[in-house]
This record gives C-alpha cells, structure tokens and sequence, in this order.
C-alpha cells in the first residue's frame, strides 16, 4: 500500500531506491540557551567528528548538536566530519557543511575494514587522518567536539590532536554516550588504548550525554581523578528539537498517514536489524493499526528483499496486505516516531532519546554484541518503567503480536530523566572559549 509515498517525498534521500514529562509546547529557542548578547562578536567556526563505523548515531548526535549550535548565534560556521554521507544534502544549511571520509566497516565481531574500497586497513586509515588534518589546517576551528572515541577509529586521530595543541588555540571537547559498554570491558579498552593519557594531554573538556542519576559512568568506569575534573554530564539530548529544526529548514510535516493508529519499527542504520525488522513484518499488528519499517541504508540488500516481499506476501484471501508498508531511509525519524502510537526498535543512544523525549509506549530490543551497551541502557530504562524490554535471543513474531495485544503498563516512575542536554552545550561552550579569552588578557598583562 502506497498510501503514505507522496508525502514522504522529503524525508529520504533518493540516491537509494522518572515522572512522565509533559509534552513541550516550546518555541525553537528554548534549545538553544544563549542570550544573544552574550555572543561573541566573531561567531566560533566548529567542528564535530564522528568515525560512524556501524549505524547511524554518531553522526545523527552530532548533527543534533550542531543544529544547536547554529541556532543558539555561537557558531558562524560548522563542519562536520562523518564517515558516512547520509542525510549531508538535507542537513546542511548556511551554516553547516560536511567532509565525508571513505567509509569504514565495523564487523559484529568488532574488526574494522575498509567498507567500499580496496585497501587495507593502514591504507584507508592513513587517508582518512590526512583529509581530516587537511582540513583541519585550512578551517582553522575554535572549537573540536569529538564523538565518543578519544583518539578516533583506529587512532586516526593522533596527528589531529597533536596538531591542535602544538600549533593552535582550539579547545578540544571529547563527547561520550550515557554508557560505552559494560565496564570491565571499558576499563581493558581504555588502558589499551590510552585514552585517559589522550584526554589529559589533548581535551580541555569531557561531556557525558546522560543523566548520572541513570547511569553514573564515573563510578561504574573509575575515571581517574584528574580526567573526573574535565567531565560535565550535559543531561539526555532532548530529540524533540530535530522537528523544531526541521520546520524552520523543510516546512512540511503533515505525513497524511492513514487514519489509522500507527505502529513504527525502527532498526538504526540496519546493519545488523534484519531480525527486528523480519520479526515486526510477521506480527500481527493491532487492530485498525498501520505499519512502518523502516529498515536502515546498511541494512544488506538481500535481507531488506526478504522483509519486502514479505509484506508483499498475499493473505490466505489472497488480498495484498495493505497496512505495511517499508522505507529504506528516513532523514527525519522523528516526524514518524511523534505520530506514533506503538515503537518497536532496537537500543541506540538517539533511538532511545526519541522515545523518552516524546513519551511513547515502546518495546526495545538492544543489540548485545558487539558492546553491551544498549542492553545496559534497556535494562536500566525497564527496570525504572520508561521503556518494555525483549531481550533478542527471545525475539519472535510471537512476542511482538503478544507485546501489541498487552495493556499499557503504568510504571511507577521514581526518577525525571534530565533531557537538557541541547541547553547545556551552548553554556559550555561559551564557558570555555571565554575562559580562554579572559586566560589571554591574563598572559598579556603579565
């Protein structure tokens, strides 16, 4: 049933066939927490580096944050550096502009290869280090937020950071997740790695997008004193800003959807959300409910064929079914997700934060491999009554038709989640750059 097509015409790109909180009734600049006199008279150029290896996250956090960046008058200009190219066309605005690095793959056993070209890993590496350095030196930024990984995939990295400090005033931000892993794991990673010595030779700020009252990742991953220093939990990414951004920048968001209740699956980038996706097309969805899946662009060809035919497959009628329908890509997500009456997805960072920023009935299925990540946050997130929870190894269209039939659970909720992140950025931002402007005055009157 094509019923829905013509209006999403705008919302993928076509080169690829806790006390409940009320709903926000808020105006665009309550995101974007900076008065506009307290703007510097020369606007920040900033970037934001993503190494967006499997899924989507990485960069969709990072176009969030720089949507309010561009919003809040800090920032003239922004680049953002991903490892992946979609959504570049419909993000991008006067103020925002993309490199996209040949593109990496990481398997779900962890291993990391070049995804489209053939080179070795070395190879491709040091070609993503000299683009990103490159640029580097002709941007010149005030500001380098990096997400998630402190010296980059791969430690790609190394030569950036060690050229922003020798040769320059940029102030280096590390962004990380509510939570990275299962700690032990962190911990052997880190060591490693050493990142902690990164962090204390290279970034002048630490932020955690998360609430410690959820999640405290300096006690669960021991930080060491000196790296506790720079962190600042920034709360949860309030996901309801990406409509508020996207009416200002695309104007339309009537879905005419049918007027059925709508039932929404959502795997993440789909690299690995066959089975979510297959399992949610053979379900029995409620009565009078219409259908979405949208599977992910790196979802494999041949699975997403299966899930298409799928839906295609007649009844024992023999009518075609009519109330599924699958997309490949959607830009904005969030414009299905807020008509949603059921969510059914896996347990990403961003995923999660839209089902909590627009209060919705949701059963997560978390990833387990190849980081715990998402299985810690479902768990944590069940256990306080925000979210349903199916652990995969149960995964069945039988436990989703049974999930669809359940009456909605209330939860007694004895925690408010803090989804001020996109307020808490601005201000800190502002906090450090000033903090390195008054440092100047400071040197040349000495």
């Amino acid at each position: 049933m094509n019923i829905a097509l013509p209006y999403f015409k705008n919302l993928w790109t076509h080169h690829r066939n806790v006390v409940p909180i009320s709903e926000p009734q808020i105006k665009i600049n309550q995101y974007f927490a900076v008065k506009k006199e307290q703007i510097f008279p020369k606007k920040l150029k900033i970037v934001l580096y993503s190494h967006d290896t499997m899924g989507l996250g990485h960069k969709r956090r990072n176009q969030l944050i720089a949507q309010t960046l561009e919003e809040s008058g800090i920032s003239g200009n922004i680049l953002i550096i991903s490892g992946i190219g979609e959504g570049n066309q419909f993000f991008s605005s006067s103020a925002i502009d993309y490199l996209t690095l040949p593109a990496l793959y990481k398997s779900s056993d962890g291993e990391y290869q070049a995804r489209h070209f053939d080179m070795s890993l070395k190879q491709i590496i040091k070609m993503r280090s000299q683009l990103i350095l490159t640029a580097m030196k002709n941007f010149q930024p005030d500001v380098f937020i990096v997400d998630n990984v402190p010296r980059g995939a791969i430690n790609e990295l190394n030569p950036i950071l060690k050229y922003l400090r020798k040769k320059t005033k940029t102030k280096c931000i590390l962004g990380l997740r509510d939570i990275l892993d299962d700690p032990d794991v962190i911990k052997n990673s880190w060591q490693k790695n050493n990142y902690e010595d990164a962090i204390r030779k290279y970034y002048d700020q630490v932020w955690i997008y998360g609430d410690e009252q959820i999640y405290d990742s300096i006690q669960e991953y021991t930080f060491s004193p000196d790296i506790v220093s720079k962190l600042h939990y920034t709360g949860y990414l309030d996901q309801t800003a990406r409509i508020q951004w996207y009416q200002k920048h695309h104007h339309k968001t009537d879905l005419h959807f049918p007027s059925n209740s709508l039932a929404l699956c959502m795997v993440g980038g789909g690299q690995d959300g066959g089975n979510l996706a297959l399992a949610f097309a053979q379900s029995n969805l409620p009565k009078n409910t219409y259908g979405i899946i949208v599977t992910g662009p790196m979802m494999p060809p041949s699975v997403r064929q299966q899930i298409q035919e799928y839906c295609e497959m007649p009844s024992q009628n023999g009518a075609v079914r009519s109330n599924l329908q699958v997309l490949e890509y959607v830009n904005e997500p969030t414009l299905l997700l807020k008509k949603a009456d059921w969510v059914v997805s896996m347990g990403g960072y961003n995923s999660t934060c839209e089902i909590l920023s627009f209060q919705k009935r949701a059963l997560i299925v978390p990833r387990i491999t190849p980081r715990k990540e998402q299985l810690i946050r479902t768990e944590i997130l069940n256990k306080l009554g925000f979210v349903d929870m199916l652990h995969p190894q149960q995964l069945s269209a039988d436990a989703l038709s049974q999930w669809f039939r359940q009456e909605k659970k209330h939860h007694p909720q004895t925690v408010n989640i803090d989804l001020d992140g996109l307020k808490k950025i601005p201000q800190l931002i502002t906090e450090i750059v000033k903090k390195k402007k008054n440092s100047a005055k400071i040197l040349l009157k000495t």
